[in-house]
């Protein structure tokens, strides 16, 4: 592989770029020790022994390091490593290591997220933000299976109160609004629709018509 740039950044460190994609950051000493310069050519030995010696050691304190803070998701994980500049084998070795070692675990994360926020969120907000967190949804699902035990109704009862709803006072056009808020959140039409009833039993806020 051909070193075809080497860039310096700010945190003093050097980024070198091969001809194949990867690419990774040293400290001028070790890019002086490893006898890297533009146009140089780094034989696959050499390679492995900056990635074995380097690159691995400084990955896997990285993930210790960022896991001792707070617990992360491995795509999390992978995303730091990548704007680290470490390249793919380094993150999938300094991955498999803490996974040896269960240092991560999405199930594990994705379960005490739910925990943390079912009082708070609906089922569906939750799905999103793990999703966006990069947990697959097969765990999800089997996250939200062992440990989801929110009462929906309540969540629901809840949310309602906090925007003052009362179908009293109302007109359709403002029940209409909190209506479609709890729907954004991820609440079911029918689920909405049941608590607002439970708020005045001799009115129905739906009678005459649809909100939706």
């Amino acid at each position: 592989m051909e070193v075809i740039r080497i860039d310096s950044c700010k945190n003093g460190k050097k980024n070198i770029i091969f001809d194949t994609g990867e690419s990774c950051m040293l400290y001028p000493k070790e890019v002086s020790q490893a006898g890297i310069r533009e146009h140089a050519v780094i034989t696959e030995d050499a390679w492995q022994l900056i990635c074995q010696d380097i690159l691995l050691p400084r990955a896997k304190k990285r993930v210790l390091y960022l896991l001792e803070r707070m617990e992360r998701t491995e795509y999390q994980l992978r995303d730091k490593l990548k704007s680290d500049g470490h390249p793919a084998d380094v993150i999938d070795a300094a991955v498999a290591y803490v996974k040896e070692y269960h240092y991560i675990d999405d199930l594990r994360y994705a379960c005490a997220y739910i925990r943390a926020h079912e009082h708070a969120k609906s089922r569906y907000q939750m799905q999103q933000a793990l999703m966006q967190k990069g947990v697959k949804r097969d765990v999800i699902d089997a996250a939200l299976a062992e440990t989801y035990e929110a009462d929906t109704d309540a969540l629901i009862r809840r949310l309602l109160e906090k925007k003052h709803y009362d179908p009293g006072c109302m007109d359709r056009k403002e029940t209409g609004k909190i209506y479609q808020s709890l729907m954004r959140k991820g609440f079911r039409a029918e689920e909405i629709r049941r608590v607002m009833r439970t708020f005045d039993t001799d009115a129905d806020p739906f009678d005459g018509g649809d909100i939706s």
